[in-house]
């Protein structure tokens, strides 16, 4: 005849075996989940560097497109200019339209240093920027915690140890006798050593 001691611990054990298996399955799901969740992350950043990266281009482009057109305006400007001073009878460049002529190229100056000025501005904003996508990215990854089986064994194993003393310590306190009192009890308190 079976014990009630000895059903409780197979029922113990049983629940202890189940356990294990429902903490590894949920183990290896949050694994996953933290692997789907740190690629999501890659692909959002790589898609960010890109389209950050676009973004500069396009602005370098246009930067070069009008600087090209100022060069081009302020070259024709000054053809015109020193064919016209050349017309007026054959006079040789004087002071005051070398001066004139000095004007033409510090406008020109001036608006080639503006757009280089938006351009670093530019450029030193979008290193901000991927210094930001790759935070972002570091903030939507997570640790990736591989499941133990190890530990959660030695977790159901001392679980279930832990459930076997505490109830024959409940047995004892309630004035039973446990089962290693009835073995040594039944053997007269001596250690059965059965024959080889």
């Amino acid at each position: 005849m079976c014990s009630p001691t000895i059903a409780l611990t197979v029922a113990s054990v049983a629940s202890a075996g189940l356990q294990y298996q429902q903490g590894k399955a949920q183990q290896k799901a949050q694994y996953a989940q933290q692997q789907r969740q740190n690629e999501l992350a890659r692909k959002n950043a790589v898609q960010r560097y890109a389209s950050a990266q676009l973004k500069i281009r396009q602005e370098l482009k246009k930067s070069a497109q009008s600087d090209l057109a100022g060069t081009l305006k302020a070259r024709k400007a000054r053809a015109t200019y020193i064919a016209g001073a050349g017309d007026a009878g054959g006079l040789a460049i004087s002071g005051s339209t070398n001066a004139l002529l000095a004007n033409y190229y510090r406008t020109e100056g001036k608006f080639r240093n503006a757009i280089r000025n938006n351009m670093d501005i530019n450029i030193s904003q979008f290193e901000r920027n991927l210094e930001a996508i790759q935070f972002g990215q570091e903030s939507q990854s997570t640790y990736e915690q591989p499941p133990n089986s190890a530990l959660l064994f030695a977790s159901s194993a001392l679980n279930t140890a832990n459930s076997y003393f505490s109830m024959t310590s409940g047995m004892e306190n309630a004035g039973l006798k446990t089962p290693s009192q009835k073995r040594n009890y039944s053997t007269g308190g001596k250690v059965y050593n059965p024959p080889k």
